[in-house]
């Protein structure tokens, strides 16, 4: 496979991009992934933030045009967004997903106004769709026919769906271990994919080789900065969620932040994600504050958090063993902009143990009518603790970010559950299955 020499076509309202590290600017045609301080794969050194020229966007865009807009996926956000015409994305509409008054689930702990926003829901049945959908729009902007990345499945799964429908090639790096279910998704989405016998880390470094080598699109976490800029979509639509019920109740509000949105975290992406919408939504003034942030790891995978705990701006790697594969990651690849939603947030990192993890899923189904995968169910357990911590009051708007649909990985759903009991065809059986 190999790729035509890249072209450029310049977003309308990217004003520059901005290294996290230095401090450098750059026009957008400049530069493709990082900064050129950026001294190893491994780090999140030389990671960039794309910036927009917010006082255009002010005089020329009204949030009611989101509302009013009759495509009602991501592609209504195209203004903030880093492509040139929302006409490339590929034709998978991605977004809009649910924002749920889990009303049953909240009033078990306290919470009345907790909202679940279930991004299970999106094509591939991932949040990830965000950021691929933005991938896939770059690579055929910038004619690439070939686009990459390193998963543990989701975002790879996220790839392969976006990529068939725009009709774009695509190489897989996973590790051995990722749920077939989701290897499932990439092998009949026509992906060529390489399992490789070792950790994510491995295959995220591999990829990043393969990529200088092939040039192909590099969609990695953490080293492609607009894949930042697809995530953040999550924290619009729920400003806008929220403001249809403050419209409802005669508040007026186009859009309204919540106090607290708690997420899971792995590599850090999502979660900066989450805090660039918001801060573009109060950089324009279209909301009144930055809600906090809350992360949510794994105690088997805890590397933001400990970085957090200890003030420290890049973590030291662990040994992640969670059994929430979608975030288990040994050395995180977008730490700066994870740890500044937190900080900038006045948030916290809340760490869970992996049993409260897979509990959680049963009352986000049982009470919430949401199926989450156990990464998914994390941002739940980390809301369970934060309520026993006092994170959180009672009259707050809490909104937990469900990233993955539970039929990713049935095998933790049948272990949470105990599996189904096998009866005699007789109605005596069933009465003494249920006297059991």
């Amino acid at each position: 496979m190999s790729n035509p020499a890249r072209t450029f076509a310049r977003p309308p309202f990217v004003s520059h991009l901005t290294c996290l590290r230095c401090g450098r600017h750059y026009a957008p045609e400049e530069i493709e992934y990082a900064c050129a301080c950026r001294t190893n794969l491994g780090s999140d050194i030389g990671t960039l933030d794309v910036i927009y020229d917010y006082a255009a966007l002010r005089r020329q865009i009204d949030p009611a045009q989101f509302v009013a807009d009759p495509d009602q996926s991501i592609g209504r956000f195209w203004p903030l967004l880093p492509i040139a015409d929302r006409a490339h994305l590929p034709p998978l509409p991605v977004g809009n997903t649910p924002l749920l008054h889990a009303a049953r689930l909240g009033a078990s702990i306290g919470l009345p106004n907790l909202f679940i926003k279930d991004d299970g829901r999106n094509p591939s049945a991932s949040f990830k769709d965000r950021a691929s959908a933005i991938a896939v729009t770059r690579a055929v902007e910038e004619g690439r026919a070939v686009a990459a990345t390193a998963s543990t499945g989701n975002a790879a799964a996220a790839l392969a769906g976006q990529a068939a429908a725009a009709g774009l090639a695509t190489v897989i790096f996973v590790p051995k271990t990722a749920p077939p279910a989701k290897i499932a998704q990439l092998l009949v989405y026509g992906s060529r994919v390489l399992a490789v016998d070792g950790s994510y880390d491995d295959a995220f470094d591999l990829c990043m080789a393969a990529c200088a080598e092939f040039g192909w699109y590099n969609r990695n976490t953490g080293y492609n900065p607009y894949m930042t800029e697809g995530k953040k979509t999550v924290s619009f639509e729920i400003a806008l969620q929220l403001g249809e019920g403050a419209r409802g109740e005669g508040r007026g509000a186009v859009m309204r932040a919540p106090d607290a949105v708690f997420v899971s975290v792995g590599d850090g992406c999502i979660i900066g994600g989450v805090h660039k919408g918001f801060h573009d939504l109060v950089t324009l003034g279209w909301i009144d504050r930055m809600p906090r942030i809350y992360g949510v790891q794994s105690t088997l995978s805890p590397a933001l958090a400990n970085a957090w705990r200890d003030g420290a701006e890049i973590p030291e790697p662990v040994h992640a063993t969670t059994r929430a594969d979608s975030i288990s990651v040994d050395m995180p690849r977008d730490p700066v902009k994870a740890l500044r939603a937190v900080r900038a947030s006045a948030g916290a990192f809340v760490l869970v143990e992996d049993a409260a993890i897979l509990q959680a899923i049963l009352p986000l189904a049982r009470l919430g009518a949401v199926f989450a995968e156990p990464a998914g169910a994390t941002a739940y357990a980390g809301l369970l603790q934060a309520v026993c911590d006092g994170l959180v009051q009672p009259e707050e708007t809490i909104v937990v970010i469900n990233t993955g649909n539970g039929l990713k990985d049935i095998a933790a759903t049948m272990q949470v559950t105990g599996g189904v009991q096998v009866i005699a065809p007789t109605l005596a059986a069933v009465k003494t299955a249920l006297a059991a």
